[in-house]
């Protein structure tokens, strides 16, 4: 991942709302197009310029190419509130993110999420190395919003359960765990629709933590259609168990692995 920084040079008459409006809405559409990372963004004004710190997954992220429907009207909405198009300037490499998959093609996705990750929830099925949403290669122009806000509401679930001392912990657990919780239907949904569109296998990724049985959660079955699919060997150190008609990834819970 690469630190940048965009500046946005005035060139009209604005406000001060006007603008923090428009590079507010320009930023939005760039998170869910998965071409800007993280979900805070300092926004300072120095002179007759902002600038945006930001987190890019890939050098080419703010290609007009990488732009959504929604992003190249957020772009040209830039100077109506009296400001240029963003100039990038490329910082230095982020020390804290995971790298980006190198693939130009990915011939299987996984749909994986946890709490502390800021990157894309799509990763390469070879590599398990994530994949800046842009890069995925939808052709109908939309963006990822709705994947992107699903990935907000998991993450915090996540975070809430994996906390030592912790409130709301069964109800966010079972959010998280339970295959038919309403977190892991909507997840679920978003990686069949994928997998559809794209034509390719999009597995779901069922995070297991905790079991009343450990003997019993080494042989569990498929919660979506109740089938053997243990794995002989564990796929990537993490998968133990796939089922490649339901596209579902798990693993033997993490209390009960030595």
């Amino acid at each position: 991942m690469l630190v940048a920084e965009l500046e946005f040079k005035i060139i009209a008459d604005t406000s001060f709302a006007d603008a923090e409006k428009g590079i507010r809405f320009y930023l939005e559409k760039l998170i869910f197009q998965g071409q800007i990372l993280g979900r805070e963004f300092p926004t300072y004004q120095a002179q007759d310029s902002f600038f945006s710190r930001v987190v890019l997954p890939q050098a080419d992220a703010l290609d007009k190419a990488s732009h959504s429907k929604a992003g190249l009207i957020a772009l040209e909405l830039l100077q109506q509130v009296g400001l240029s198009y963003p100039k990038l300037t490329i910082l230095g490499y982020d020390l804290m993110s995971n790298h980006t998959d190198p693939c130009p093609g990915h011939a299987a996705l996984i749909l994986f999420c946890s709490f502390s990750a800021t990157n894309s929830v799509l990763y390469c099925a070879e590599h398990f190395a994530p994949i800046p949403l842009y890069k995925v290669g939808r052709t109908s122009g939309e963006d990822f919003e709705s994947l992107v806000r699903w990935q907000l509401q998991y993450q915090a679930l996540d975070e809430i359960q994996m906390q030592e001392k912790r409130v709301l912990f069964k109800s966010a657990e079972q959010s998280v765990q339970g295959f038919y919780s309403g977190l892991n239907q909507q997840g679920y949904k978003q990686a069949r629709a994928l997998s559809k569109e794209l034509n390719k296998p999009v597995y779901y990724y069922l995070y297991s933590g905790s079991s009343a049985d450990c003997v019993l959660d080494a042989e569990k079955k498929c919660p979506s259609c109740g089938s053997d699919w243990k794995l002989g060997q564990s796929w990537h150190g993490l998968f133990d168990f796939c089922c490649e008609p339901c596209q579902l990834v798990s693993n033997i819970a993490f209390d009960c692995q030595p």
